[in-house]
C-alpha cells in the first residue's frame, strides 16, 4: 500500500513537472515573440547617411555661409529656406494648452528630407528626434509617422520605396513642393512614384483636404497594435500642413502636464491648422513622440518632463540637401 502512494506521488510529480515545463515554454514562446514584435531591433534596409553624402559638419556650416544665412532661437533666414517658430498658449488652468507653429517657405525643393533612425529602415529601430536630427545636420525637425512600430503601409522616404502595404488614410509629399492627402488602397505606390511623390507617411487621421476639415474624428482609429492608446482625447499631437507649393506649417502640442498644457483633441488640432490657412494637412504620431526640433534645441516639452521618447523617423529641413 506504501509503495503504490509513492508511485502515485511520483506519479504526480512527474505530471505536476510536465506542465509547469509546458506552460514555461508556452509563456517563453509568448514573451519572446512579443519581445520580436515591439522591443528587438530588425534592421531591413541600411540606407546611406544623409549627413555624409552630403560632406561633413563643416561643408554644412559652409554651405549655411554661402547662402546668407541668419538665425536666433525662433528664426531662420537664407537665400532658400525662411522658418518662423511661434510658441502659442490658450486657455488656463487645467484648460491650458500650449503648442509650437513653425511657418516654412522653401525655395530649393531638395530641403525638406526625411531620415531614419539609425539611418536603417527596420521595425523597432528608434532614436531621439534630436539624435537624428543632429546626424543630418538639420537646422529644424519634427517626429515623423513611427513606421517601425507597425509593418504595414506605404512608405516612400526620399524618393525610395520601402514597404508596399496599403491599409490607411496617407499624405505625400511630392518634389514640386506640394502635399496630398489621399487613400492608400486608392492611390498605387507606382502611380504616386510617377507623380513624384518624395516621402509618404502612414498615420493619420487626414484633418484638412482640399481645404477644408476632412471629417467628424470622434470614431477614428489609427492602429489595433498592443500598447496604444485612445486617440480621441486631448493629447500631445504633431502635424504637418501645406498653404501653398514649397509654403508648410509644422505643430507640435505638448500635453499630459497639468497647468502647462492638456493637449488637442483632434478636432482642436483641425481647426488650428484650418486657421493657419493649411489647404491640406495631416495628423502625424503624437504622445510621447511629438517633438520640435530647431537649430540644435528641442523646442517643445516632450512627455511634460522635457524627456524625447525614441522614434522610427523624422521630417527635416537642411540647407544644401541632395536630390
Amino acid at each position: 500500500m506504501k509503495n503504490l502512494r509513492t508511485r502515485q506521488a511520483w506519479s504526480f510529480k512527474r505530471k505536476l513537472l510536465v506542465v509547469m515545463i509546458v506552460v514555461l515554454l508556452g509563456l517563453g514562446t509568448v514573451i519572446y515573440s512579443l519581445a520580436d514584435r515591439y522591443l528587438i531591433e530588425h534592421v531591413e534596409v541600411a540606407v546611406a547617411d544623409d549627413a555624409a553624402a552630403a560632406g561633413s559638419s563643416e561643408n554644412a556650416a559652409a554651405t549655411a555661409a554661402e547662402v546668407n544665412a541668419a538665425a536666433d532661437d525662433w528664426n531662420y533666414s537664407s537665400d532658400d529656406i525662411q522658418i518662423r517658430i511661434d510658441q502659442v498658449q490658450t486657455g488656463s488652468g487645467p484648460d491650458q494648452i500650449t503648442y509650437f507653429v513653425a511657418d516654412v517657405v522653401l525655395k530649393d525643393k531638395n530641403s525638406l528630407r526625411a531620415a531614419f533612425a539609425d539611418n536603417s529602415f527596420g521595425t523597432n529601430i528608434t532614436e531621439d528626434t534630436s539624435e537624428i536630427a543632429s546626424s543630418n545636420n538639420a537646422i529644424f525637425a519634427i517626429n515623423g509617422d513611427y513606421y517601425g512600430f507597425r509593418n504595414d503601409g506605404v512608405i516612400i522616404r526620399n524618393g525610395t520605396l520601402y514597404r508596399d502595404d496599403p491599409v490607411r488614410d496617407a499624405m505625400a509629399l511630392f518634389k514640386d513642393g506640394t502635399m496630398q492627402t489621399y487613400s492608400e488602397e486608392e492611390v498605387s505606390s507606382s502611380d504616386l512614384l510617377a507623380q513624384g511623390a518624395a516621402n509618404t507617411l502612414s498615420f493619420g487621421p487626414i484633418l484638412i483636404q482640399d481645404g477644408k476639415i476632412a471629417s467628424d474624428f470622434s470614431n477614428v482609429k489609427i492602429d489595433t497594435n498592443f500598447g496604444n492608446r485612445s486617440i480621441q482625447n486631448a493629447n500631445p499631437r504633431t502635424a504637418v500642413g501645406m498653404i501653398a507649393p514649397n509654403h508648410y506649417v509644422f505643430v507640435v502640442v505638448d500635453g499630459r502636464s497639468e497647468g502647462y498644457s492638456r493637449g488637442m483633441t483632434l478636432t482642436e488640432l483641425a481647426n488650428v491648422m484650418s486657421d493657419l490657412g493649411a489647404t491640406e494637412a495631416y495628423n502625424l504620431d503624437g504622445g510621447g513622440s511629438s517633438t520640435m526640433y530647431f537649430m540644435g534645441r528641442v523646442v517643445n516639452n516632450p512627455q511634460g518632463k522635457n524627456q524625447e521618447r525614441g522614434v522610427s523617423d523624422i521630417l527635416y529641413i537642411k540647407e544644401g540637401a541632395t536630390s
